[in-house]
């Protein structure tokens, strides 16, 4: 298969579609974020990257702690929203209208219309360039009740929303399912 260079890209598909939360100045601050991803099991961690200039980057400083909030496909437009507007200049909470709850962590505000929620306590905040990688320990998880199947978090419940970055640049679910995890590849054995 011919193969085209494009020189260092970010072309990771899908990206989950994430809303960062954490308190700036005493108010609760949401800002939309893709570049994420899990970044240890044990213990159980979190990163995010966030350009520098961000508001929400701002009350992670602050606070030393932040949620990530998984929203479902149904919220695609708050999502957007919450990626394109500055929080510095607008309540996105309230123009969203999310009910707005606390965990553990002060600091760490939850959505809760999202069916999972992260609280993160800050462990690293790394300068790459462009973006902070911030890196939070998981404290605890939220799950809504209706995610649940036979007690457990279901996928297809919770229904992420993902973001796919440019030339499509726009949000879907996630596609079909292709087989069982560490059972397909013996197929092939």
């Amino acid at each position: 298969m011919a193969k085209k260079l494009f020189g260092p890209q970010t072309l990771v598909y899908p990206m989950p579609a994430l809303l960062v939360g954490a308190n700036v100045e005493g108010r609760p601050n949401f800002m939309t974020v893709a570049w994420a991803g899990i970044a240890c099991g044990e213990p159980p961690m979190l990163s995010v990257a966030i350009r520098h200039a961000r508001h929400t980057l701002k009350g992670i400083r602050q606070n030393m702690t932040f949620s990530a909030n998984v929203p479902s496909a149904s919220q695609a437009k708050e999502t957007d929203y919450c990626g394109i507007v500055s929080g510095a200049k607008a309540d996105k909470a309230k123009a969203c209208g999310f009910k707005v709850f606390y965990g553990k962590l002060e600091g760490a505000p939850l959505i809760e219309q999202c069916p999972v929620n992260l609280e993160c306590r800050v462990v690293h905040i790394l300068d790459l360039g462009s973006h902070s990688l911030v890196i939070g320990r998981i404290e605890e998880t939220h799950v809504s009740e209706e995610c649940l199947t036979k007690g457990k978090p279901d996928v297809a419940k919770i229904n992420p929303l993902t973001y796919v970055t440019s030339p499509a640049a726009r949000y879907q679910g996630l596609g079909e399912v292709i087989g069982a995890a560490f059972r397909i590849g013996r197929e092939t054995a």
